[in-house]
């Protein structure tokens, strides 16, 4: 991978504390049937919060996230670049600012993408991923976070071994809550019956979900409600496909390690995203905004992952809150436009291994 490593800048010596009116912003909404909830949006650091971005930028994000009601945070082990830095940075943030507030927060992390060489360095081994859950925890100065993920399905590796690592962690007080992303809908329902037997709490799963990859809707979806399990969705803009971006021209800028959109910005799909913003303008809102706000629409996620390099671009997708309601002709219409095979969905081979 490609990037630029910016110096992270020297810590601020000011102690932070959180606005007072951070949970007035808006409602919270349960994990299934569970005890959890969470925020609409929650804050994904996957790309923005390596060594690529100055550390007191980072900084500055996660602070207004949470004075805003943002109280969860998702991470995973090979987050960056380079892999493993993210939760590194968001460790020196954690002990310099938000440790007063940990029992606040919900955190996650995930494993399963390659994190170090050889054959336990990958998927869903019970060795890999009790030893990626124990460096996260180091790197990100926690005894535990709220979430573990299974962060795909690992066709060579018993369900049964990588369901029960994550009831290993549960067990031993290194996960409050374990989840799995990436499995298609048999896989989630042979996964939660697991987990049930042990009497492990498997309450949520974190699916690629967007306007132009709706994906989850033709099975996932009802899976998860009846299994009583929630959803939080990761890609909502579609790596910016769903923004603004596009909708003056097509000249792309390379963003490093991310995955090109290249290939994803046909005519047919740029067409989509100008009928797509015709709407979004009559709601009032931006095209992102609107996206996000239909991933929130009755009977979808329960949260939404958004990623953001700085406060302005948190403030826009805050901005989707205000309006989160569709009338039933809005939603025809979305769906008519968005109908066929945007190419976007990168992850599709593991949800449905």
């Amino acid at each position: 991978m490609e990037y630029e490593l910016v110096s992270p800048r020297p810590d601020s010596n000011r102690p932070y504390v959180a606005a007072e009116n951070r949970y007035e912003n808006f409602g919270y909404r349960r994990v299934g049937d569970s005890g959890l909830v969470l925020p609409p949006l929650s804050l994904g650091l996957w790309w923005n919060f390596g060594d690529n971005r100055a550390f007191d930028t980072q900084r500055e994000v996660l602070r207004h996230a949470f004075d805003h009601g943002i109280n969860h945070f998702d991470l995973a082990n090979n987050y960056g670049p380079p892999a493993g830095s993210a939760e590194e940075n968001f460790g020196r943030m954690m002990r310099k600012d938000f440790m007063p507030y940990r029992n606040e927060l919900v955190i996650s992390s995930k494993a399963g993408y390659d994190m170090w060489a050889g054959p336990f360095g990958s998927f869903g081994s019970r060795k890999y991923l009790l030893a990626s859950a124990e460096a996260s925890l180091q790197a990100m100065n926690l005894d535990y976070v709220d979430i573990f993920y299974s962060h795909r399905y690992d066709p060579k590796t018993p369900l049964e071994e990588t369901i029960g690592a994550l009831d290993t962690l549960v067990r031993q007080g290194k996960a409050i809550y374990v989840g799995i992303s990436s499995y298609s809908a048999e896989r989630t329902a042979q996964a939660k019956a697991i987990a049930d037997e042990l009497g492990t709490p498997l309450v949520i799963h974190q699916p690629s979900y967007n306007i132009l990859n709706p994906w989850v809707e033709h099975g996932l979806l009802a899976t998860l409600q009846k299994e009583d399990m929630g959803a939080i969705a990761f890609t909502p803009l579609a790596q910016g496909l769903l923004t603004d971006k596009y909708l003056n021209g097509t000249d792309v800028q390379r963003q490093g390690g991310r995955r090109s959109l290249d290939a994803q910005l046909t005519e047919e799909n740029l067409d989509k995203i100008h009928k797509l913003n015709d709407i979004a303008l009559r709601r009032g809102q931006s095209l992102a905004q609107m996206s996000l706000a239909w991933l929130l629409r009755e009977g979808a996620a329960t949260s939404v992952l958004i990623g953001a390099s700085s406060t302005k671009q948190l403030d826009e997708n805050l901005g989707a809150l205000k309006n989160v309601e569709f009338t039933e002709t809005e939603l025809n219409e979305i769906a008519s436009i968005a109908q066929g095979d945007a190419g976007i969905d990168w992850w599709k081979t593991s949800a449905i291994s």
